[in-house]
């Protein structure tokens, strides 16, 4: 398997994992408050990781081999887990006040903000990578957006978090280059993440021992799966494409949350939500295609141009 297939399947787990994990993260909403429900959860995450951690990159010892540079390893999980503690909160205080779908479509804009990002560090973006971009953000709008479209307190929260996930994945892509390892900057960045928000939910929330206890099957598989799987996927994926690529891979994550509702809950897909599901389908498969280069002769000097 070539290392661009590994990465894109990679990313593809990710985004089926978010999108099933969706569920749980909604219910979970019915017994805490958000910073109480994302610091444990993302807490339980960095801590799936330690053993995993412990038994095979052994940081403590001293191997003039090690491939990774542990400098930029925990500056990296430092600084993707600042991002993600504030736009993961933005996302979670959003939905209390917005419907779910709107904040879905509203977060994917990620979709078209990284490449944009990109483009301003020096990183030329071609027209097939905007055109996937646009053709997605039209999917998850028939997707993800349903009754009025007037703009309330959760969407200007929402609309926040999506530039902020834009800035987590392309950290994840520089640090990376840089010669972080995957797992242990995840572990990182959840830790770094988690701690934040606890702090964060002793000073602004009431956290209710027994309401906590009573949502611990949602906490702990959003937090084994969303982030301690799921997360880390990301980093280890995003290890062999770019972010652009990754980026339209991981938006799949909507897509597959709609589906599993329909297939796993029973709940129904109009004709309109189903087109664009197709539409971001096509767009994913049409970034991973390679256009052929149309060379021109030019026929007095007979040469290629």
């Amino acid at each position: 398997m070539s290392k661009k297939l590994k990465g894109n399947v990679i990313l593809l787990i990710t985004a089926v994992i978010w999108g099933t994990s969706f569920v749980a993260q909604s219910e979970g909403m019915n017994f805490v408050q958000p910073f109480t429900f994302n610091a444990l959860r993302t807490l339980a995450g960095g801590v799936v990781l330690v053993p995993v951690i412990l038994a095979f990159n052994q940081p403590w010892k001293k191997n003039k081999k090690r491939k990774y540079s542990l400098k930029y390893t925990f500056i990296g999980g430092a600084v993707c887990g600042c991002a993600l503690c504030a736009a993961s909160s933005l996302q979670q205080y959003g939905i209390v006040h917005t419907t779910a779908g709107k904040s879905g479509f509203i977060t994917a804009l990620y979709v078209i903000i990284v490449p944009f990002f990109e483009m301003i560090l020096g990183r030329r973006q071609g027209v097939k990578i905007w055109l996937c971009a646009f053709t997605a953000i039209v999917g998850f709008g028939l997707l993800c957006i349903k009754g009025d479209l007037t703009v309330g307190l959760g969407d200007w929260l929402t609309l926040a978090c999506a530039p902020i996930f834009a800035i987590q994945i392309i950290c994840v892509d520089r640090f990376l280059e840089r010669g972080a390892d995957g797992v242990m900057m995840a572990c990182v960045q959840f830790f770094t993440a988690g701690l934040i928000m606890l702090l964060c939910m002793l000073m602004f929330e009431t956290p209710d021992i027994s309401r906590i206890w009573d949502a611990k099957g949602t906490i702990l598989y959003a937090g084994v799966m969303s982030c301690g799987v799921a997360y880390t996927l990301q980093i280890v994926g995003q290890r062999y494409a770019a972010p652009t690529i990754a980026t339209l891979l991981m938006s799949l994550e909507s897509v597959f949350a709609a589906l599993s509702g329909w297939l796993i809950l029973g709940e129904n897909l109009s004709p309109k939500e189903l087109l664009g599901c197709c539409l971001v389908f096509a767009a994913v498969v049409f970034s991973q295609v390679n256009l052929p280069t149309i060379k021109f002769k030019n026929k007095r000097k007979g040469v290629k141009e």
